[in-house]
This record gives structure tokens, sequence and C-alpha cells, in this order.
């Protein structure tokens, strides 16, 4: 338990203990604050009777919203970002997090490469977990749902749960909805990657610009000033990435044909799947990677420099483990290659960007016709 003017930082607010903290109101309990969010569906506040009768007993609400009827025995706080209120209340209601905490953003490649650098992690002898689109993974871990980013309530239970397991490394997936909705405030973020930025989820953000500027946001406000951003420099966003770096104090490592401190002099496709000659910080490397495609090459190495930029003093274990990484499933997954010279490949390339991707990645590995077969669930984004 909690006091709730702890919570919300408010001396003002009566000194009454609180058991739970919410934005769902069938999962209350007696004693709990609940979180009247407005949504995209439907509004957090016609479920305060629902939040009352379960066992609310304050309620957070957006400035200006009228108190229903019923509602007089709640403490009613109204405020000006209650998603971005909500998320700091859950980070003090929890309050752990493990040590050290990475997140990536990008249009692509945020699952593979928080896989990436929780496996990374894991053989150097951490106890170490990933957290996103594939749900909560690691040793002894079950999964949580699908989305990126969960709610911020649910994302701090989480972090807190990890640390009390042990879990001292965690990379997380930083969707755009979830740094838009401050599903991330609060969270002790220690470096920050960027992939990608391409079409998608214009359903919700309307333009491109306003997608990429809640991107952005990672790096201008959820970032602490010292921590590494690891940036693919092939990308128009690398320009801007690096003017925000230098402006906040941000050390700044770039990756790919452009990078800085990872760079990419070239690869070869082989049957086993391609040989590359690396630069890492300022060492030669050349070495097998078992993925197919260039795409896969960037998200390595946007992993290990997420790994090294915690860990510099270990680059010659973690490029040593770079032949070790395999991919995720549902990402390039090989699933039957039974009959002679056939192979089929499950990927969850839903953009035009990533699906061109895909086909360009594994054309140099087919000798004859390479087949696409596409499908959507048809209730995103329709361009």
């Amino acid at each position: 338990m909690v006091s709730l003017s702890v919570l919300l930082d408010r001396p003002a607010l009566p000194d009454l203990d609180i058991k739970e903290v919410s934005c769902d109101s069938r999962s209350l309990g007696t004693g709990a604050l609940f979180a009247a969010l407005p949504g995209i569906r439907s509004n957090g506040l016609d479920f305060v009777p629902a939040a009352i009768r379960n066992g609310a007993v304050a309620v957070l609400v957006p400035k200006g919203s009228k108190k229903p009827d019923g509602a007089d025995s709640l403490v009613w706080i109204e405020d000006e970002n209650p998603r971005q209120t909500l998320a700091h209340v859950a980070a003090r209601f929890y309050g752990s997090q493990p040590a050290h905490i990475v997140a990536v953003t990008g249009t692509n490649g945020k699952t593979s490469v928080v896989s990436f650098a929780q496996d990374l992690w894991q053989k150097m002898g951490f106890k170490a977990a990933s957290l996103g689109t594939l749900g909560l993974r690691g040793e002894g871990l079950t999964g949580y749902g699908s989305m990126t980013t969960p709610d911020s309530v649910r994302l701090h239970a989480h972090l807190a749960d990890l640390s009390a397991s042990g879990f001292t490394h965690v990379a997380m997936e930083a969707s755009s909805h979830g740094i838009d909705q401050y599903r991330l405030d609060g969270v002790k973020i220690e470096a920050a990657g960027f992939t990608n930025l391409t079409r998608d989820h214009l359903d919700y953000h309307q333009t491109m610009e306003a997608y990429g500027e809640a991107k952005m946001r990672l790096f201008r406000e959820l970032l602490p000033q010292g921590a590494p951003v690891v940036v693919n420099s092939d990308t128009p966003e690398a320009v801007k990435i690096k003017t925000i770096a230098t402006e906040r104090g941000l050390p700044f490592w770039g990756y790919g044909i452009a990078g800085d401190k990872l760079k990419l002099l070239s690869r070869l496709p082989t049957p086993e799947g391609q040989k590359l000659d690396l630069e890492i910080l300022g060492r030669r490397v050349t070495l097998t990677l078992p993925l197919v495609g260039g795409f896969q090459v960037m998200n390595v190495l946007c992993a290990a420099g997420l790994v090294l930029a915690q860990n510099e003093s270990r680059m010659g274990e973690v490029i040593d483990l770079l032949p070790t990484l395999r991919g995720v499933p549902g990402r390039l997954q090989l699933v039957s290659g039974s009959r002679p010279n056939t192979a089929v490949y499950v990927d969850y390339a839903h953009t035009p960007d990533a699906l061109e991707n895909i086909l360009l990645a594994l054309r140099p590995h087919t000798k004859g016709r390479l087949f696409c077969l596409f499908g959507c669930g048809g209730d995103r984004d329709r361009g």
C-alpha cells in the first residue's frame, strides 16, 4: 500500500492508503485508484460507476471532467495529463525496476533487436529479459499478450516483478502508440535504439510527420542526460536524432554503412546466412551471421550497440557472440524445407517497407521462383 498523496505527489490530497492502481474497472479491488482515461473507442468516465462497485476509493480524470451521480464518496482527482500522471503513479506504486533497461523504437526490427540484446546479455552471464510484441521473454518467463508496449500500469508491474525475480537487464520495444500515450514515462531507461521509420500506424497518427515526432519523444523527453542513443545512420532520421542527442548531452552511436561506432563494410549472402565485414569501435571484424537479409544485419548491429554502450570493456566477448544469434519466432522463420530445393518462411512483415525487405532478403537465396502469400486483418491503416 502507498499513500494517495505520495502516489500523486500532492500533499494536499487525503492520506488514503491505495492498495491497487488500474485503468481497467473490471480488475479493481477494494482500496483502488482508478484512472478514467479517454480512449479511441470508449471513455473511461463511463466506467466510473463500475469502478465504484468494485472498490475504487479514488479516481484520476482529465481536467474539467464531470463527476457522475453516486461518485460523491470518491476522491476526485483532476489532471491536465492523466495518462502521463498515471505512468508516474504506477512507477511509485510498484517501486522497483531492473537496474539496466534499454528501449528500441522504429517501424521495423524492434522485436528482433530486443531479442538479440536479451540473448547477448544472457550469454554474457546476466539475468536478462525482453519485452514486446512476443511478450515477456527470458528464463522462466511467460508472455502477457500482444501489445508491443503494454499500458503503463502493467508495464511497471512487469518491471517490478522482473526486479523481484533477480532480472538485472531488460530490452523493451517502444512503440509509437506507447510513447505517444505516455506508457513508458517513469521507466528508468539507460539507453535507446532507433531502427528506421517507414509508413505504419497512420490510422492513429494521421501523418508521417506526427508518427515520426511520436518516436522522437523517446530521445527528447524520456532519456536522461548521458544515456547513449544507438541509431541507424543510414536513415534520414539519424540527422534529427543526432541533433537532439547533441542538445541533450546523449552520446551518439551510429550503426550501418554510414555508422561511426558499428560500421558495415560489406556483406555476402552464403548458404548458411551471410558473411560480414564490420568495423566495431575501430576494430576490423569478419564473421558469418546465421541470419538471412541485410535488415537482420542492421538489427544485430543495433542490439550489439545497445549492449556495448553499457559494456564497452567486453567488446571482444560481444563480437564472438554475434555468430551465435538466431532469429526469433515469426521473423523470417524457416518453418519448412522438407522437400528438395524448397523452403517456406514466415514473417511478421506488414508494411510496404518490411515486405519489400523480406523479398529482397530472400531473392539471393532463391534460384527459381519466389512466392509471397500476404494477409491482413483489415482493421488498421488502410493505406
